[in-house]
This record gives C-alpha cells, structure tokens and sequence, in this order.
C-alpha cells in the first residue's frame, strides 16, 4: 500500500465530488419552480431540448457549463450564462447545440452570455460543423444594456456571424420556441432555416406593448408574431411545428439529409483502451500544487495502449514531446515534465519550469507536427519560464519567444488541458486560451494565475505594508501576518478553475477521466474543416 498514492486519491476524488455537486445545481438553472412554471406551459426546459434533439447525451460535451458561475449576484445570479451549449450528434452527424435557458431571466442575455454564443460560433467557424440554435429569449438584459449592446465581442456579432457562417456554408438551423425579440429576432431568420412552434412561440421587433406606446396600434403577441402570421402571412419563417418535440424532430428530419463533408484527412485508426488502469490518475496526480511527479505516469494512463514515441526523450527534459495516439486518432503531446531533473552536464532543473532547451525542443517538435499534419495536445503544468542570471544570459527570452511563435502560428488543431498549474507566460507558451485551442479544459486539480498564491500574496502584502507605512500607520508581524492571509485568500479564489471556467477561460471543467473523450470528439469536429493555410514561423530569434 502506498500511503502518499492513497492520499491523492481521496483528495482528487474529493474535488471530483465537489464537480459532481456544483454541476447538479447548475443544472437546475433558475431553480425548480421556473422549470415547473416552463412544463406547465407545455414546454421542455433547455436541457432537455438538447438532450432530446442529441442521438445520445452521453456521446456528447457541454460548453461552459459554469459559465456565469457567482456573476452578477446583485442581478439573482446567471447560471451557465443563461445558455446550455452541447457538442454532440444528430442523426450521426456531428453538431454544436445552443438553446436559452428560459428559467434564467427568461433567456434574457447578460454581458457573458454574448461571450459563451460567441464561443459556440467559434467552434462551429473554426471546424465547420452545423450550429443549431433554440431560440426561447426575451433579449438583451436592459439592466446590463451598456455591456452588452455596442461593442465588436457584444450582442451585434452574433448577427454579423450568422451572416458570415452562411458565406462559409456552415449550416445554421434555428427553432423558436418561445420569445424571441428586438435584436434578438435576427439570429433565427439569418439562419438557413427556421421552424417556429404554435402558440408557445412568437418572434417581433417590438412587443404589443412597444407598439402601442410607440405607434398606439393595440394587437396581441400571437396575431402580431406568432406562427400562423409568420408561416402564412410574413413568411418570415419556414415551418410551423406543434410543440416542442415535433420541431425538435423537424430539425432532426433536416440534419439527417446533410450531405457529408470534406475532410481535414487526420490519421485515425482503431481505438484502444490505455494498457495501464486510467483510474490510477487521481492517485499519481498530487494533492498540493507544489508537489513533484512524473506527467509520464498521467500520459501513459491517457493514451492508447498506453504507447509513447517519445522525441528528444533526453534532451529539454522539462517538457516531454512525442506521438500518441487518443481514442485512434493521432496526436502530438507536448507536456510539462513535473519531477526534477538532472541533466547531463550534471544540472538540475526544476520540474514545471520551461528551461531555454526544453523551449527549443517544444518549438522543433511542434513544427515537426504541423508538417505532419498532427494535432497537438498540451497538457499544462507549468509554473513559468527560469529566471535568474544564467537563464537571461543563455536567452531564455528568445528561446521561450520561439516557442510562444511556434504555438500561435501553429496550423493544426490544437487542444489544451489544464492538468495543474497555468502561471504566467507560461500558460502562453502552451497554448493557453489566447493561443486559440480548438478546445482548453481543466481538471478539478488546475489552477491558472500570472504566478502562484504563496509568491503573488507576498509581493502584494509587502506593497500594502508599504503603503500603510508610508502613510504613518505602524505595521507590525501580526499586522503583516493578517494582510498575507487576506490577500492569500482572495488571490486563491481567483485562481480556483471555477473562477476560470465562469468567466470562460476555460471551456469545461471535467473529470481526468473524460480527457480522452473530450479530446477524441474534438478532434472528429476539427477533421470537418480542412487546413488551408501554410505553416510559417515568420521571422524568429536563433
């Protein structure tokens, strides 16, 4: 029995649980009695239009599902942003799912419900893959009006997007399924189709109300924008449906007659489970942040039968490179090493830290990648790039500039996971959520931060302490000790992944477990689009 094997375990699947409970809630959206009020309606909630519309829920991975998590509290709060977003399979095809969650301010939009739509269109535009849109929104969030109406990332880009994936020929299906207003209206009609449902659904550029204030016209919603006046008089939309299923079905009956698609050509062949027991992870990974181990140990858990084909296996130890393959499909790994090493000049390096040959190696091999036409993963956990004398004398900083150059002019689809630490530029240098992943997930055990809470707490409790000296007031240890602890706690919650993925630096918190699946179903949405710009370093320091 290894006790310290032990140890991690039970705190891992700890935080696994804390996952566990957090999304449960989450899942609740508004809360049960606004999902009772919605079925009383005759209406699905948004979950289970997704779910009902996907071949096979399991089969498929949610986008920010704690987006908006402990935002907008003085507002009553805005669970997953107001919006479920699911990757997953209609009729065997390959879809992106976005449907509002009409328990949460009526589908209303707050300011980070913008950003999770914009992401959704992301994916689909990078891998062009059909984006399916349930429409149930009372618009813009007039509260937050400011924050979400007039800028280029705000509400407006949704639309010039529409418009744009139509130009792409990415398919765009919408069904409205409830309200559907202002601003809001263009989204469904600047899709290819719309299906819109009898009675419970109704789309206008202004309410009854607005119209009576504005032009003194009394009418109802239904006469003014419901589906009868929409498929039999405006022919704004296209089909009429009965209910929610029956559009559901619709949508499923058209995804079905999509013709297939061209291919990015990545290699795939048959999958195999890792030899080693994948469960062992949560005993190898460490319960504190500091702790040293070996990421070969988390890899071989993590890859097809569990084979690596390491490069450079001696040299830049500090970040391992080589070809994997995940779920059949080939990848390259590029991870961060977490145990000392010693090198053969007889030097030790400290594991986590990107050294000026391990950069080297990194951008060699990820070239080495783009010219195979092999995804890349990364798997982070990293403190930082060295600093010190020798490091800046050596060129670290053009070294680590070659790497940071390699990732971001990198033309493969690259995928990034959040094992444990993401401190400053080193989260940069491998391919944090800046550098474009096609998907950046971390597990319960990340943290993401431009350096870590022990070192950040102290540099800012000493400037406090300055500054509350420099204006007379006596600092004693004890008041020391007390700055530290406060600035300690509040830097450690915003290093927390919840505090990330709310905000949607990250797309998913997950299990370790389900990397591979996340990983493999990424890599299915990237093979839709074909890579079509050359890879070029452009100009970089040697």
């Amino acid at each position: 029995m290894d006790l310290n094997f032990n140890k991690n375990e039970d705190h891992n699947k700890l935080l696994l649980s804390d996952l566990r409970q957090r999304f449960s809630k989450i899942k609740l959206g508004g809360g049960e009695k606004r999902i009772q009020k919605l079925h009383s309606e005759g209406k699905m909630t948004a979950r289970e239009r997704v779910d009902y519309l996907l071949d096979d829920k399991a089969e498929s991975i949610e986008i920010g599902a704690f987006v908006g998590d402990g935002m907008y509290k003085e507002h009553g709060g805005c669970p997953s942003g107001g919006v479920v977003v699911k990757v997953g399979y209609i009729k065997g095809k390959q879809c992106i799912v976005v449907a509002n969650d009409a328990t949460v301010k009526a589908g209303a939009w707050f300011p980070i419900t913008a950003k999770k739509n914009l992401r959704a269109q992301e994916i689909a535009m990078e891998n062009k893959i059909p984006i399916i849109y349930l429409v149930d929104s009372a618009g813009v969030y007039l509260p937050m009006q400011d924050e979400i109406f007039p800028d280029k990332e705000h509400f407006g880009r949704i639309f010039r997007n529409n418009a744009i994936m139509s130009s792409m020929g990415i398919t765009q299906i919408s069904a409205i399924m409830g309200s559907c207003v202002a601003g809001g209206a263009y989204l469904p009609i600047m899709s290819d189709e719309a299906i819109i449902v009898d009675k419970t659904a109704s789309i206008f550029l202004a309410g009854s109300y607005l119209v009576k204030a504005a032009i003194g016209e009394s009418i109802d919603n239904e006469t003014l924008g419901g589906a009868t006046t929409h498929c039999e008089i405006s022919g704004v939309t296209d089909y009429k449906a009965k209910d929610d299923k029956d559009a559901l079905d619709k949508i499923k009956n058209i995804v079905d007659k999509i013709g297939d698609y061209d291919k990015a050509g990545f290699n795939r062949i048959k999958a195999v489970k890792p030899a080693l027991d994948e469960k062992e992870i949560y005993g190898i990974l460490p319960k504190a942040r500091t702790e040293q181990y070996d990421m070969m140990e988390i890899i071989s858990r993590m890859v097809d039968n569990s084979e690596f084909e390491a490069y450079k296996d001696g040299y830049g130890q500090t970040i391992i490179t080589g070809y994997a393959r995940i779920d059949g499909w080939a990848v390259g790994i590029v991870a961060n090493q977490r145990k000392v090493i010693k090198t053969k000049k007889g030097e030790m390096q400290f594991g986590g830290v990107i050294y000026s040959d391990s950069a080297d190696k990194a951008t060699r091999f990820i070239a080495n990648c783009n010219q195979k036409k092999i995804p890349l993963v990364f798997l982070q956990d990293v403190t930082g790039f060295m600093v010190g004398s020798k490091s800046e004398h050596g060129g670290i900083i053009k070294d680590g500039a070659k790497m940071v150059n390699a990732v971001s002019n990198s033309v493969v689809p690259k995928f990034t996971v959040i094992v444990g630490n993401s401190y400053g530029a080193g989260n940069y240098a491998m391919c944090g959520k800046a550098y474009d992943p096609r998907l950046i997930v971390a597990w319960p055990s990340a943290e993401l931060a431009v350096m870590g809470g022990t070192q950040a707490a102290k540099v800012l409790a000493q400037i406090e302490a300055s500054s509350l000296k420099a204006k007379g007031e006596t600092v004693d240890e004890a008041k020391e000790a007390e700055l530290f602890a406060k600035i300690k706690a509040r830097y450690d919650e915003q290093t927390s992944p919840y505090y990330a993925a709310s905000r949607l630096w990250t797309d998913a918190i997950i299990d370790p477990l389900e990397t591979r699946k996340w990983i493999s179903i990424g890599i299915e949405a990237a093979n839709h689009a074909p890579i079509e710009k050359q890879f070029n370093l452009g100009v970089i320091q040697v």
